[in-house]
Protein backbone atom coordinates (compact mmCIF):
# COMPACT_ATOMS: atom_id res chain seq x y z
CA UNK A 1 0.00 0.00 0.00
CA UNK A 2 2.71 2.55 0.81
CA UNK A 3 4.85 1.33 -2.02
CA UNK A 4 1.87 1.98 -4.50
CA UNK A 5 1.19 5.56 -2.60
CA UNK A 6 4.81 6.53 -3.49
CA UNK A 7 4.39 5.38 -6.99
CA UNK A 8 1.65 7.84 -7.21
CA UNK A 9 3.18 10.15 -5.78
CA UNK A 10 6.19 9.89 -7.84
CA UNK A 11 3.72 10.49 -11.29
CA UNK A 12 2.07 12.99 -9.65
CA UNK A 13 5.04 15.23 -9.15
CA UNK A 14 6.52 14.25 -13.00
CA UNK A 15 3.25 15.28 -14.23
CA UNK A 16 3.21 18.78 -12.31
CA UNK A 17 7.04 19.43 -12.96
CA UNK A 18 6.79 18.42 -17.17
CA UNK A 19 3.72 20.96 -17.17
CA UNK A 20 5.48 23.72 -15.78
CA UNK A 21 8.51 22.87 -17.86
CA UNK A 22 6.16 23.53 -21.06
CA UNK A 23 4.26 27.00 -19.30
CA UNK A 24 7.70 27.69 -18.84
CA UNK A 25 9.31 27.53 -22.54
CA UNK A 26 6.72 29.87 -23.75
CA UNK A 27 7.81 32.82 -21.39
CA UNK A 28 9.46 35.89 -23.13
CA UNK A 29 12.21 37.19 -20.78
CA UNK A 30 14.32 40.11 -21.07
CA UNK A 31 16.94 41.63 -18.82
CA UNK A 32 17.82 45.13 -17.83
CA UNK A 33 21.00 46.91 -16.03
CA UNK A 34 18.81 50.00 -14.53
CA UNK A 35 22.11 50.99 -12.75
CA UNK A 36 23.89 51.13 -15.65
CA UNK A 37 21.50 53.16 -17.14
CA UNK A 38 20.74 55.48 -14.38
CA UNK A 39 24.56 56.55 -14.62
CA UNK A 40 23.98 57.70 -18.11
CA UNK A 41 21.17 59.86 -16.93
CA UNK A 42 22.32 63.95 -17.16
CA UNK A 43 20.28 64.08 -13.49
CA UNK A 44 21.98 61.65 -12.07
CA UNK A 45 25.91 63.25 -11.87
CA UNK A 46 23.85 66.34 -10.32
CA UNK A 47 22.36 63.77 -7.80
CA UNK A 48 25.97 62.70 -7.11
CA UNK A 49 27.22 66.26 -6.82
CA UNK A 50 24.30 67.09 -4.32
CA UNK A 51 25.17 63.81 -2.46
CA UNK A 52 29.17 64.76 -2.44
CA UNK A 53 28.14 68.52 -1.15
CA UNK A 54 25.60 67.02 1.67
CA UNK A 55 28.70 64.46 2.80
CA UNK A 56 30.97 67.55 2.60
CA UNK A 57 29.07 69.40 5.23
CA UNK A 58 28.59 66.19 7.86
CA UNK A 59 32.17 65.41 7.76
CA UNK A 60 33.01 69.27 8.41
CA UNK A 61 30.83 68.74 11.02
CA UNK A 62 31.92 65.85 12.58
CA UNK A 63 35.09 66.88 11.98
CA UNK A 64 34.60 70.04 14.49
CA UNK A 65 33.02 67.16 16.85
CA UNK A 66 36.51 65.31 17.17
CA UNK A 67 39.06 68.82 17.19
CA UNK A 68 36.84 69.28 20.16
CA UNK A 69 37.10 66.26 21.67
CA UNK A 70 40.68 66.43 20.91
CA UNK A 71 41.60 69.49 22.54
CA UNK A 72 39.30 68.11 25.70
CA UNK A 73 41.45 64.78 25.94
CA UNK A 74 44.84 66.75 25.42
CA UNK A 75 43.53 69.12 28.05
CA UNK A 76 42.26 66.59 30.51
CA UNK A 77 46.34 64.74 29.81
CA UNK A 78 48.03 67.69 31.00
CA UNK A 79 45.64 68.36 33.97
CA UNK A 80 45.27 64.78 35.43
CA UNK A 81 48.34 64.74 37.69
CA UNK A 82 46.51 67.29 39.42
CA UNK A 83 43.34 65.78 39.88
CA UNK A 84 41.98 63.83 42.68
CA UNK A 85 41.26 59.90 41.23
CA UNK A 86 37.43 61.37 42.19
CA UNK A 87 37.88 64.14 39.71
CA UNK A 88 39.96 62.36 36.88
CA UNK A 89 36.92 59.52 37.11
CA UNK A 90 34.75 62.77 36.34
CA UNK A 91 36.31 63.38 33.22
CA UNK A 92 36.45 60.25 31.72
CA UNK A 93 33.12 59.58 32.02
CA UNK A 94 32.67 62.70 30.62
CA UNK A 95 35.31 61.98 27.97
CA UNK A 96 33.17 59.00 26.82
CA UNK A 97 30.23 60.06 27.14
CA UNK A 98 31.21 62.91 24.52
CA UNK A 99 33.27 59.93 22.60
CA UNK A 100 30.07 57.95 22.15
CA UNK A 101 27.74 61.37 20.89
CA UNK A 102 30.95 61.66 18.38
CA UNK A 103 29.99 58.12 17.54
CA UNK A 104 26.18 58.56 17.11
CA UNK A 105 26.29 61.66 15.32
CA UNK A 106 28.41 59.88 12.78
CA UNK A 107 26.02 56.82 12.82
CA UNK A 108 23.00 59.31 12.18
CA UNK A 109 24.90 61.42 9.43
CA UNK A 110 25.81 58.60 7.64
CA UNK A 111 21.72 57.25 8.10
CA UNK A 112 20.91 60.70 6.92
CA UNK A 113 22.81 60.69 3.93
CA UNK A 114 21.88 57.24 2.68
CA UNK A 115 18.22 58.38 3.18
CA UNK A 116 18.99 61.27 1.42
CA UNK A 117 20.58 59.40 -1.49
CA UNK A 118 17.85 57.06 -1.76
CA UNK A 119 15.18 59.89 -1.97
CA UNK A 120 17.11 61.49 -4.24
CA UNK A 121 17.54 58.52 -6.66
CA UNK A 122 13.93 57.93 -6.30
CA UNK A 123 12.51 59.93 -9.36
CA UNK A 124 15.28 58.14 -11.32
CA UNK A 125 14.68 54.53 -10.47
CA UNK A 126 10.87 55.42 -11.06
CA UNK A 127 11.81 56.73 -14.63
CA UNK A 128 13.64 53.28 -15.41
CA UNK A 129 11.12 51.28 -13.95
CA UNK A 130 8.63 53.13 -16.12
CA UNK A 131 10.06 52.71 -19.41
CA UNK A 132 11.15 48.64 -18.35
CA UNK A 133 7.01 48.38 -18.22
CA UNK A 134 6.71 49.84 -21.09
CA UNK A 135 9.14 48.05 -23.13
CA UNK A 136 8.33 44.90 -21.36
CA UNK A 137 4.36 45.30 -22.67
CA UNK A 138 5.66 46.42 -26.18
CA UNK A 139 7.75 43.33 -26.51
CA UNK A 140 5.20 40.79 -25.48
CA UNK A 141 7.85 40.05 -22.50
CA UNK A 142 6.66 37.94 -19.73
CA UNK A 143 10.03 38.72 -16.90
CA UNK A 144 12.42 41.15 -17.60
CA UNK A 145 15.43 40.14 -15.14
CA UNK A 146 17.66 42.38 -13.71
CA UNK A 147 20.80 41.56 -15.50
CA UNK A 148 24.10 41.41 -13.23
CA UNK A 149 22.39 38.30 -11.57
CA UNK A 150 22.92 36.65 -14.65
CA UNK A 151 25.19 34.24 -15.33
CA UNK A 152 24.73 32.97 -18.59
CA UNK A 153 22.57 34.49 -21.31
CA UNK A 154 20.96 32.29 -24.36
CA UNK A 155 20.69 35.92 -26.61
CA UNK A 156 18.45 33.34 -29.01
CA UNK A 157 15.47 33.60 -26.26
CA UNK A 158 16.59 36.50 -24.35
CA UNK A 159 16.56 39.80 -25.27
CA UNK A 160 18.22 42.78 -23.81
CA UNK A 161 16.38 45.97 -23.04
CA UNK A 162 19.61 48.20 -22.52
CA UNK A 163 19.45 49.97 -25.38
CA UNK A 164 15.76 50.18 -25.78
CA UNK A 165 15.21 51.81 -22.16
CA UNK A 166 17.86 54.29 -22.50
CA UNK A 167 16.45 55.20 -25.80
CA UNK A 168 13.26 55.72 -24.26
CA UNK A 169 14.86 57.96 -21.82
CA UNK A 170 16.08 59.89 -24.47
CA UNK A 171 19.75 59.12 -22.97
CA UNK A 172 22.74 57.51 -24.77
CA UNK A 173 24.01 54.53 -23.63
CA UNK A 174 27.41 52.73 -24.55
CA UNK A 175 26.92 49.51 -26.24
CA UNK A 176 29.76 47.93 -24.45
CA UNK A 177 28.37 48.81 -20.93
CA UNK A 178 24.47 47.97 -22.32
CA UNK A 179 25.11 44.24 -23.31
CA UNK A 180 27.43 43.67 -20.42
CA UNK A 181 26.52 40.09 -20.17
Amino acid sequence: MKNRNFGFLIVALMLGLSASVVQAQGLKVGYADPEIIITYMPAYGQVQNQIAVEYRTSQEALQAMAADFQERVEKYQKQQPLLSAERQAEREAELGKLQGEIQDAAAKKDEELNLRQEELMAPLLKKVQDAIDVIAKAKGLDIVIRSPALLYVNPDKIVNINIDIAKSLGIEIDDAAASSN
